[in-house]
């Protein structure tokens, strides 16, 4: 396959659009956030990147804390709204018919009507260049029962999550495989000796 170069840019797509969590009670605010992914396992730690001048850059530097809520495809209108306007002029809780939901372990909102929210703890700050990278531990995890089956497994693809690609929005697909799907053995003939 022939390939174009460009110069370095964004262009890892796709990601999630998240909803981020700010502020305390009286000042709840959200952000959207592309910029966004897993760092760690053990412990379980995410970044989120942020400009300086955005509103909530301030609540999060202030606090130490925030929340990673992941937003459907229903609530695409909803996301995009939260990334756009600021938190400095606008209630974005209000303005969207979200509910501020209290956080177990941190005094950032989560968002109710989404299925899964992450409650996170700041960790480190690392100044990037036009973004600030915050690096948090994830202290708790609030899911919607309804994706949660009778064994008790989290099953988020049946959520409707969408995902992020420069600058549009999609809805992530069926699944094609799974982990380690690659090399699994199949089942065989039983062989006796």
């Amino acid at each position: 396959m022939k390939k174009v170069i460009w110069p370095g840019s964004t262009q890892l797509a796709p990601v999630p659009a998240v909803l981020v969590g700010c502020g305390g009670p009286g000042a709840y605010n959200l952000i959207t956030i592309a910029w966004a992914g897993t760092v760690c396992s053990k412990p379980p730690m995410l970044s989120i990147s942020v400009r300086p001048e955005r509103h909530s850059y301030g609540l999060i530097r202030e606090s130490g804390e925030f929340t990673v809520n992941l937003p459907t495809v229903g609530q695409v209108k909803e996301t995009d709204y939260c990334g756009v306007v600021s938190g400095a002029d606008h209630d974005k809780f209000k303005e969207t018919g979200f509910t501020p939901l209290a956080g177990s372990q941190v005094a950032a909102p989560l968002v109710a009507e989404c299925p899964l929210g992450l409650e996170c703890r700041v960790k480190q700050t690392l100044d990037l260049g036009s973004h600030t990278m915050f690096i948090a531990e994830i202290v708790a995890v609030q899911v919607s029962e309804e994706f949660i089956n009778a064994e008790g497994r989290l099953e988020l693809e049946r959520a409707g999550l969408a995902a992020y690609v420069h600058g549009h929005y999609f809805e992530l697909g069926g699944a094609i495989g799974h982990f380690g799907y690659s090399v699994r053995r199949k089942p065989g003939p039983v062989v006796r000796k």
